[in-house]
């Protein structure tokens, strides 16, 4: 095919540049597609800043996307025996390369932690091909696990949730919620967003949100949160902690997810949950400093449940694929895209992600 264009991030805090690539021959069981849109999240953000660890630069960013497809090599087919033919719109699980047979993905039976696997946009290198979303084609490697989008579900519909779409499900369900749990989510970007509504979706009496800037909180508030507080107009944690109370009888709430990536959050989380509830973590996607709690207050006495969530599985985003498909019209996800972008304005939605000014920012790389 022709030459492709797209975005290399060279370096932390380094300008973005514009490439050129020649795709090479697809391998067989792999596909080529033609880029719809790719999503610039707080992931990007932490990748430029230089937070990351083991980033192979210089990459091409863009780890959850759609697509079309333009070829695929042999057969192809989902994971449900389906074949992907050309013209089909796609999305696929960014995750890659998983082992199969280390301890983490046959014993503990966690392949997010498999030492193998690798991220698309995150721990692909852009000098071994189109292997991220800010381009006008992606590249996928055989056993890529690919999922078709559904009749009357569009790009914007999907992307409004994007990689927060399957985060946050796997953190509602990592959390166990019960039938009419008072869950309080920490946090209003598309992840603590996302969140809320599959905590509703999964028969949350209540839910309730502390998180900013304002236009988010009215985002959440417009679809499956009850009440919610500005940390702009509420930064004093103890009016917050009398806020939550005085909404959960004096109690906390059975379950806090934390999705801010403020360390901070996550001593509050165990301020706000009720004795005996229950607090995931999720938001501590790069490690932004330590905290101080007491064992004794915090964890034993209050007799709770505390734990992590790393990244989320295909499974993940397949039951959440199935939950967007089922309330896309109710929660209207692809409302949450504020902005789009072409290629060649990368780095105004990079700041704009950076500044929160978007809560959503879509690459287009065929944007007229």
């Amino acid at each position: 095919m022709r030459t492709a264009q797209a975005v290399w991030m060279t370096a932390p805090k380094a300008p973005l540049e514009m490439r050129e690539h020649r795709p090479g021959p697809i391998p067989a069981g792999g596909m080529l597609l033609e880029t719809l849109a790719s999503e610039i999240c707080g992931t990007d953000v932490h990748l430029h800043e230089g937070r990351l660890d083991s980033v192979p630069w210089p990459i091409i960013p863009g780890h959850v996307s759609c697509g079309r497809v333009v070829e695929t090599a042999g057969s192809v087919r989902d994971p449900f025996g389906d074949e992907i033919r050309q013209g089909d719109v796609v999305t696929f699980y960014d995750v890659f390369g998983q082992c199969g047979s280390c301890y983490s993905c046959l014993v503990a039976k966690q392949e997010t932690r498999c030492p193998h696997r690798r991220v698309y946009g995150i721990t692909t290198s852009a000098n071994d091909g189109l292997l991220g979303g800010w381009a006008t084609h992606i590249e996928l490697r055989p056993g890529v696990r690919v999922l078709k989008l559904k009749a009357g579900v569009t790009v914007n519909d999907f992307m409004g949730g994007g990689c927060g779409l399957p985060t946050g499900f796997s953190a509602v369900e990592r959390g166990g919620v019960v039938f009419g749990d008072t869950v309080l989510v920490q946090g209003a970007g598309p992840v603590g967003q996302s969140a809320a509504i599959f905590a509703r979706l999964c028969g949350a009496g209540r839910v309730l949100m502390i998180g900013g800037p304002g236009n988010r909180i009215d985002a959440a508030l417009a679809r499956a949160v009850d009440d919610a507080i500005d940390l702009g107009l509420a930064p004093d944690p103890l009016e917050r902690k009398r806020w939550l109370l005085d909404q959960t009888h004096q109690r906390g709430a059975d379950l806090v997810i934390e999705a801010t990536g403020n360390p901070e959050a996550v001593r509050e989380a165990l301020e706000l949950v009720r004795d005996g509830g229950r607090v995931v973590v999720v938001g501590q996607y790069t490690d932004a400093g330590d905290i101080t709690l007491s064992p004794h207050r915090h964890l034993n006495r209050k007799h709770i449940t505390l734990l992590g969530s790393w990244g989320y599985e295909f499974r993940h985003l397949y039951l959440a694929m199935g939950g967007l498909e089922r309330s896309r019209e109710r929660y209207d996800w692809a409302g949450f895209v504020t902005r789009e972008y072409d290629l060649e304005h990368a780095s105004e939605a990079l700041a704009d992600m950076k500044q929160q000014a978007v809560l959503k920012a879509l690459l287009r790389p065929r944007m007229a």
